[in-house]
């Protein structure tokens, strides 16, 4: 009975979770999918608790209170802004999870093990002992391989997913660094570990001290492999990290025998390797060379830029609004960090009152974690069928009479386009400066997230909206007629 449920309650909360995945590709159905999301694990959950092998369900209960409510709280607190570093702390957790899991594995092999030697009946162990006591030598070996890459896995994940908060949150500089020997100390890192886990497999010495050392090894590597990652290429770190740590789950669940998480740990890595791999063809880079690499390292010497930033006030940007026919409007995370949707929201339903043609573009690397633009606009109720993707709209800048810019910059730069020698040559980018005029709101002369200078800021028909994103806006609003 109990197996009946509990296989009965993975195969729906499987479907769920599949559900979700295919719903969160479109604005529309999102909100839908996140209640698939939400019930799946959920019934997950639930038939867990009262699966074959539970027991201390006080204390499982108790920690799902504290989780729960933690959870609650982080949710309340997070501002939209800070989702890209908690999707990258909540990674980490997964990672930490894989390893802790992976060590309970090890310890209670050894004391089945110690009990046969010693010739105890095995009748006596429960709970996961009890399976391990009935496993052939052939299934031990398989178990170890499991701990290994459950280990291994969730180490990278761990250490790298906690730097990646770093760098988003901006504790940690977002420029790439490496220590001396760069890539040679991550292959040599990797080839102990990899010596490491057959000495482990093969029974040499005591498995804990191996699977420590291991351990070390994973959480250097996940370390310094991002750190080596610039700014820049921190949405796509992001979303390997979301697959490392799915393919982490999928190891726990094959060493707990748990089917549901082998499916929703493959359901999450596989996403996250597609949506790396989709990002990195939106960027015209390779995912080899993101992971190994990242923007802002030396390419020679760049262009020179010529000319100055020439700054705009709120009449002169209202004036040519008000004149207008066309407007795009190319949101970035400047927009996210000033809470400026709501206020863009609205001016962009005045603009749409007056009869102009109002719509936004959409970079896929937009913001710090795919999706962020769209996530916002549809939070201050943007009509979704004004957001366009790059590829729908790059092609109409040229016919656009005024382009707002706000909180951009890397994917509106023309200097991967004219300058072989930036860090971002070939990266498909936005074209606003086809436009015929564009306005850039930002706080002030700096360079962007990948400290990359922008020559659009330069060029006759971009002029320097200077100002807090939200302020600068709400200025706007009683100007548009």
């Amino acid at each position: 009975m109990e197996y009946g449920f509990t296989t009965a309650a993975y195969v729906v909360a499987a479907i769920l979770f599949i559900l979700s995945l295919g719903g969160l590709s479109g604005q529309e159905s999102a909100k839908r999918a996140i209640w698939y999301g939400i019930v799946g694990m959920g019934l997950a959950v639930v038939a867990t608790l009262f699966g074959p092998g539970a027991g201390n369900w006080l204390l499982s209960v108790i920690m799902i209170a504290i989780g729960g409510a933690i959870g609650w709280v982080v949710a309340k607190r997070v501002q939209m802004t800070e989702m890209p570093q908690l999707v990258a702390a909540m990674h980490s957790l997964v990672g930490l999870a894989a390893v802790f899991v992976g060590f309970n594995a090890q310890i209670e092999n050894g004391r089945v093990a110690a009990a046969k030697a010693a010739g105890d009946a095995v009748e006596k162990f429960t709970g996961f002992a009890a399976i391990l006591a009935h496993k052939t030598p052939a299934e031990l070996t398989m178990l170890q391989i499991e701990v290994f890459l459950g280990v291994f896995i969730g180490a990278v994940t761990f250490t790298g997913s906690v730097v990646a908060f770093g760098k988003l949150a901006g504790k940690i500089d977002g420029k790439p660094k490496k220590l001396p020997g760069g890539h040679m100390l991550n292959a040599g890192a990797l080839a102990l570990s990899l010596l490491f886990g057959l000495l482990y497999l093969t029974g040499v010495g005591p498995g804990m001290f191996w699977l420590i050392l291991i351990m070390l090894l994973a959480f250097f590597i996940g370390w310094h492999l991002i750190m080596g990652i610039g700014g820049a290429d921190m949405p796509v770190v992001v979303s390997m990290l979301n697959s490392y740590s799915g393919w982490a789950a999928a190891a726990i669940g094959f060493t707990l025998s748990n089917d549901l998480l082998i499916v929703t740990g493959a359901l999450v890595g596989s996403s996250g390797a597609i949506l790396s791999y989709i990002m990195c063809k939106a960027m015209n880079r390779n995912f080899v060379s993101v992971i190994l690499g990242g923007f802002g390292g030396e390419q020679g010497p760049a262009a020179e830029i010529e000319g100055e930033q020439i700054a705009i006030d709120a009449d002169g940007v209202a004036a040519a609004l008000n004149e207008a026919d066309s407007v795009i409007i190319v949101p970035g995370y400047g927009m996210a960090v000033a809470q400026a949707q709501g206020a863009v929201s609205e001016l962009t339903r005045k603009l749409r009152a007056a009869g102009k043609e109002v719509r936004f573009a959409i970079h896929p690397v937009a913001g710090r974690l795919p999706g962020h633009m769209n996530v916002l606009l549809a939070e201050a109720k943007v009509p979704y069928d004004i957001v366009l993707e790059m590829d729908e709209i790059n092609e109409d800048f040229p016919s656009t009479d005024v382009v707002i810019v706000i909180g951009s910059n890397d994917i509106v730069n023309p200097a991967a386009q004219e300058d072989p020698n930036s860090p971002i040559a070939g990266m498909p980018v936005l074209e606003v400066w086809k436009a015929k005029q564009v306005f850039v709101s930002k706080r002030g002369q700096g360079t962007g997230y990948s400290g990359i200078e922008n020559p659009l800021f330069f060029k006759e028909n971009t002029r320097m909206f200077y100002g807090d994103a939200k302020d600068s806006v709400n200025k706007l609003l009683p100007m548009v007629e």
